[in-house]
């Protein structure tokens, strides 16, 4: 079957739709270096919920043995690469990102007989086909994407009638605003508070007018799913308030990390937001409080549908 007017035949697999970059992005930056920082405690820390969020997407998706599945925004291809253990043999997964460094780091790892290569927004999917796909899966994507209806209408775009689209989204407007990093900042007049403060106001300062990590609920993306035409939507909401978390962290390696990819790392920010005798304050409460639980609010979503 030919191609729908307009748009390039899908890529074959193997295919690689991008230019190799000689700079690495802000995404693949973070994602391969700040988001750890480089400390192995940090990373089997996340692991574990990473794993979770996999599984947690790709079981809605379900996949058949020989679909082709399209992971949007892949980033290191945690989805896409799980997804490739579903499909089999005769199946494909289609890796898609805004990031050709993040491509690049998916194609040294996924099997190219069964694996194609897309650097496209998730608004803009334009060199997928439409009708092309069995599965769409996206994760923690939507958070960075201004334009969420349109994204909503080209995942269902290139979905065939019966596609299936599966995602997961933390609902940051649900967040906690009054800690950083799970501490518990203490007396409103206390030292640490004063310092907590003032580095989320510089973190605040940093976010633009009409921030995307946190103009949606889970309300909308139930809308814009039925929006876009898709039927069968299903959400799976979880709230946690005031809830345990893991120990604070090696502090020096936290200072190395960053919360999300459009911001600087935790040290960067301290080290401007304070005066150096506050920024040292700041560091020895941290590390001294190493080991003891944190706290945490937050809420996440995972929906899935279907394409009609």
């Amino acid at each position: 079957m030919l191609p729908p007017p307009g748009r390039p035949a899908f890529p074959a697999p193997g295919v690689v739709l991008y230019r190799v970059g000689v700079t690495t992005d802000k995404w693949a930056s973070w994602l391969l270096r700040d988001r750890d920082g480089g400390s192995a405690q940090l990373r089997s820390q996340f692991a574990a919920d990473l794993t979770a969020f996999r599984d947690g997407v790709l079981d809605r998706a379900a996949i058949a043995p020989g679909d082709t599945v399209l992971d949007v925004g892949t980033g290191t291809g945690l989805i896409g690469l799980g997804a490739l253990d579903r499909v089999g043999p005769a199946g494909r997964v289609v890796f898609s990102d805004v990031s050709a460094a993040l491509l690049d780091e998916c194609r040294r790892q996924a099997d190219p007989a069964r694996s194609s290569f897309v650097r496209a927004a998730a608004d803009d999917l334009s060199p997928i086909p439409d009708a092309s796909v069995d599965v769409v899966t996206t994760r923690s994507v939507l958070i960075y994407v201004a334009r969420k209806p349109a994204a909503f209408a080209e995942l269902h775009r290139v979905l065939r009638p019966g596609g299936r689209l599966s995602i997961f989204e933390p609902i940051n407007s649900f967040a906690d605003r009054d800690g950083l990093l799970g501490l518990d900042p203490g007396p409103a007049d206390g030292p640490i508070a004063g310092l907590i403060a003032k580095v989320r106001a510089a973190y605040a300062a940093l976010a633009p007018a009409t921030n995307p990590m946190r103009d949606f609920d889970e309300r909308d993306l139930i809308r814009w799913a039925r929006e876009a035409g898709f039927s069968g939507v299903r959400l799976d909401y979880r709230a946690e308030v005031d809830m345990p978390g893991p120990p604070v962290a090696d502090w020096d390696a936290v200072r190395r990390t960053s919360p999300n990819p459009l911001v600087p790392t935790y040290g960067d920010v301290v080290d401007t937001a304070l005066t150096p005798a506050e920024r040292d304050r700041f560091d020895d409460y941290v590390r001294s409080v190493a080991g003891v639980p944190t706290r945490h609010t937050m809420a996440t979503a995972y929906l899935c549908a279907t394409r009609t």
